[in-house]
């Protein structure tokens, strides 16, 4: 219980600097070269809070960034899926044009959007469909400030609704086999990650 407590706070108080980082002039462009190991924490805040099933969890989170991977990779290289887009420099290393990175964002994201949806529904067969509403909706937010920030850029500045609903379908993929595994457990650790995320994309949307 102490140790996902301090894992809640210490979520909070970095996006909390993040935000300050990234609204300062001064500081914005270190930030924003951060943001990999913001998202490397994040992914490993997941993994350490985890309390059963390891294995089983570690393997689908080894999935998620497959999945993560090769739908990216599908996208930025044939436009099949999301649309005509392409990675910029402030998402670290990158592999066949994908940062390595955006696999451990699918994983954690998936993870605590399922963990918020199992709180508001407790009715198994729409969770996934509601976790997977969440994923969009935070990407709604993410997507401007992407923008600005050189993590990526989609053609003629414009997000195509075919965007989200790639997110959707690819959301719903990973929430039903997430589901169908049984490996959610009620973490809080999830939801205070999920919410904070969301939190922090819409502060950036209307300051940044």
């Amino acid at each position: 219980m102490i140790k996902k407590a301090y894992l809640q706070a210490l979520i909070v108080i970095f996006y909390a600097v993040g935000t300050v980082g990234i609204l300062l002039p001064e500081t914005r462009p270190l930030f924003l070269k951060l943001t990999v190991f913001n998202l490397i924490l994040s992914f490993l805040i997941i993994v350490f809070a985890r309390g059963q099933n390891k294995k089983a969890f570690y393997t689908f989170l080894a999935n998620c960034w497959i999945v993560g991977f090769v739908v990216e990779w599908i996208g930025v290289h044939t436009g099949l899926l999301f649309g005509d887009y392409s990675y910029g420099e402030n998402l670290g290393i990158k592999f066949l044009d994908v940062p390595f990175v955006i696999g451990f964002n699918w994983g954690l994201v998936t993870i605590s959007a399922a963990a918020l949806a199992n709180r508001v529904s407790k009715n198994k067969k729409w969770i996934p469909f509601i976790a997977a509403i969440l994923m969009v909706a935070l990407d709604f937010f993410m997507e401007p400030v992407a923008m600005k920030s050189d993590f990526w850029s989609w053609k003629n500045n414009v997000i195509p609704l075919y965007n989200y609903c790639c997110w959707f379908l690819v959301g719903l993929l990973l929430q039903v086999i997430y589901q169908k595994t049984s490996l959610w457990e009620e973490n809080k650790v999830n939801d205070t990650l999920f919410i904070t995320m969301f939190v922090f994309f819409i502060i950036l949307n209307f300051s940044f």
